[in-house]
């Protein structure tokens, strides 16, 4: 069984001072860590991936500046369960297929889970038989009202995704 924490949208510096310590916590309790992008600053980038013990799976967001060298959509493997990452960026309406639709092109399985972000938005919904993830805004910032992250477990094929919220 392996616990992944999955978070998007730090925006540390421009809109937030940190990550909160919860959110630090559940980093360093995972095993692996999935950002959708807008890190927003390299040391918020560089912080997160020390959080994650090297074990970060992360892509580009619109605010990310070109000295992250993340891709704009990335893909991990973990227990069984493939995950396709991408920030998703662009208007709101129609964000939901985007990522699913990226998901489905990127993906080497079946059924793969698409993880964005950019709208900071909880969302855990279905899309033509994709699972779409939005872990929201890890720091609650704005247009958030919360900082908000999920923890995952996948064992053997099986994910079990729950909220966390601060």
């Amino acid at each position: 069984m392996q616990r992944i924490a999955i978070i998007a949208d730090t925006h540390v510096p421009s809109r937030e001072r940190d990550v909160p310590d919860w959110v630090v916590a559940e980093l360093r309790a995972a095993d692996r860590t999935i950002h959708a992008g807008d890190f927003d600053s390299r040391r918020a980038h560089d912080r997160i991936d020390a959080l994650a013990n090297g074990a970060l799976t992360a892509v580009r967001g619109n605010t990310d500046p070109p000295t992250i060298d993340v891709p704009h959509t990335a893909t991990l493997e973990a227990g069984g369960v493939t995950f396709v990452v991408t920030h998703g960026s662009g208007s709101p309406t129609g964000w939901h297929e985007r990522v699913a639709e990226t998901a489905r092109s990127e993906a080497p399985a079946d059924e793969p889970i698409a993880v964005g972000g950019h709208i900071h938005d909880v969302v855990d919904t279905t899309v033509k038989g994709i699972r779409v993830l939005n872990p929201g805004s890890a720091t609650g910032a704005p247009p958030a009202d919360r900082a908000t992250m999920y923890v995952a477990t996948v064992d053997d094929g099986t994910l079990t995704v729950e909220l966390r919220t601060g």
